[in-house]
């Protein structure tokens, strides 16, 4: 019995058969997911679609590795991952994570329509994106398949290559990274 959905797997069949189509039509239902995983390990949206584009081709050229009873999602985001890390270590560069309205503005119209609330929300969620910005690409990757692209623990470590209990370990550690950075950021302000 397959752990997806039929419509998927049978997409992934076609795709390891060579079927392009299929392929693309898997791609397109997970490139915002994919823009989104590159934005946060590369730090900044300039080149996260390159990055996508680039994972694009490996998957095409890895099609056949694809376990077409496992989530496409999880080992894609596997491969946009390692290529984002590897871009950022060949780049040599720490970019911040820019805000982007497309992004913020969902979040911002479901708080609420007191405008202070607005502000606020916008200040923390910038001083959050701050905080990530100063930790390392792997601690971004873990806390960005978690919290940003909500995945289980199970996920996490198909598109990690570990164990769920590496998973929690990692989590626990880059979110005790986080928290730390939110008090260093908080105790600049403050001072």
């Amino acid at each position: 019995m397959p752990l997806i959905d039929e419509s998927e797997h049978d997409l992934v069949q076609r795709a390891r058969g060579g079927d392009a189509a299929a392929l693309g039509e898997l791609l397109a239902r997970h490139r915002t997911s994919a823009l989104r995983l590159a934005t946060v390990v590369l730090g900044s949206s300039a080149g996260a679609d390159d990055v996508v584009q680039d994972a694009d081709v490996r998957a095409w050229r890895f099609r056949a590795s694809v376990d077409a009873d496992r989530s496409f999602r999880s080992w894609y985001l596997r491969v946009v991952a390692n290529v984002a890390k590897s871009s950022r270590r060949s780049a040599g560069r720490r970019a911040s994570l820019e805000l982007r309205d497309a992004a913020t503005a969902p979040v911002a119209d479901a708080i609420a329509s007191d405008p202070a609330d607005v502000a606020v929300s916008d200040d923390e969620r910038r001083a959050a994106i701050a905080a990530i910005n100063r930790l390392g690409a792997d601690d971004r990757l873990v806390i960005a398949l978690r919290h940003f692209e909500q995945l289980t623990e199970g996920e996490m470590a198909n598109v990690l290559g570990c164990a769920q209990g590496t998973v929690k370990s990692r989590l626990s550690r880059a979110m005790d990274r986080l928290r730390a950075q939110m008090r260093d950021q908080h105790s600049e302000v403050a001072s």
